[in-house]
């Protein structure tokens, strides 16, 4: 039988990978900022992550910056031949203590930054290129997407991708192009992500949730772990693997990205595919935070 733990999800119709990814994010320094501190803990991390069978790594230009790109390269270049990196492009920051992130988007910026982040990968072209944010000042949104276009059309990217858009966004960019996945923060408490999954599931897009197994503690978790204790104890399972769990029986084209630093919990993200969850148990989950339709 085929459970959630064998399936695979095609990106683009022809970039197969397993359910579950890795966002590789956190291997970066304080404030994702510089060097990941313990370098050879990170090799070994990631090394661990394909050995896990782990076929898709998401990053981006902006960890580190660039550092991220660079140790994934280090770690495991020459890569797999099933291994898909994903990675993106369009922020930018003034240092460590800049939380808020600046958006570029002219043509120019976009390519430089494609073709930096395929030669720090170690590649020849990105298989799957996400513009990090739509929020630009400098471009029109529909200029950054034929920009994406013109990047795929010369061969220096093999799909498109969507980052932190809204669902009128991404209608826009689907008028003007095929999209390949969107990634945006969606989890069990946190649904403004929730039209840009729906649109994705009918439109027959990869559905890719950032911080995928989040679950707030306190005050404000109470309400959902109420429900989602008891049914991680009847799977002898963590309340975090549940709600990964919960992503993939949202649909067949979501690829949650969970990130962690710990094999242990790499190992902890990777178990949440084999939990089948009941369609009740599902259903009260869903029902848990209100959703945009």
């Amino acid at each position: 039988m085929t459970t959630a733990a064998t399936e695979t999800i095609t990106i683009g119709g022809d970039l197969t990978v397993g359910r579950i990814g890795y966002g590789a994010m956190q291997l970066t320094g304080p404030k994702v900022w510089g060097e990941y501190p313990d370098r050879e803990r990170g090799i070994a991390l990631l090394r661990t992550v394909v050995e896990k069978g782990v076929t898709f790594i998401d990053t981006a230009d902006v960890y580190g910056p660039h550092s991220n790109e660079e140790l994934i390269r280090d770690a495991l270049h020459p890569y797999p031949d099933d291994l898909v990196i994903a990675t993106k492009g369009g922020f930018v920051r003034g240092g460590p203590e800049y939380s808020d992130m600046g958006a570029v988007g002219n043509r120019y910026y976009l390519r430089q930054a494609a073709h930096m982040s395929a030669r720090r990968l170690g590649l020849d072209h990105i298989d799957l290129y996400y513009l990090h944010t739509p929020t630009m000042t400098d471009a029109p949104f529909e200029d950054i997407i034929a920009t994406l276009v013109r990047m795929r059309e010369d061969g220096l990217i093999r799909h498109i991708g969507l980052s932190n858009v809204s669902a009128d966004q991404l209608r826009t960019a689907l008028d003007i192009t095929d999209i390949a996945a969107v990634t945006v923060h969606y989890n069990v408490a946190e649904r403004l992500g929730s039209a840009v999954r729906q649109l994705a599931q009918q439109s027959g897009i990869v559905f890719s949730p950032w911080h995928p197994g989040a679950i707030p503690g306190g005050e404000a978790g109470e309400p959902l772990h109420r429900v989602i204790d008891p049914i991680a104890a009847q799977y002898r399972a963590t309340p975090r693997q549940i709600a990964l769990a919960w992503q993939l029986h949202r649909g067949g084209q979501v690829l949650p990205i969970p990130g962690t630093t710990s094999i242990e919990h790499l190992e902890e993200n990777l178990g949440a595919a084999a939990i089948e969850l009941s369609p009740a148990e599902v259903a009260a989950i869903t029902a848990l935070v209100p959703e945009e339709h």
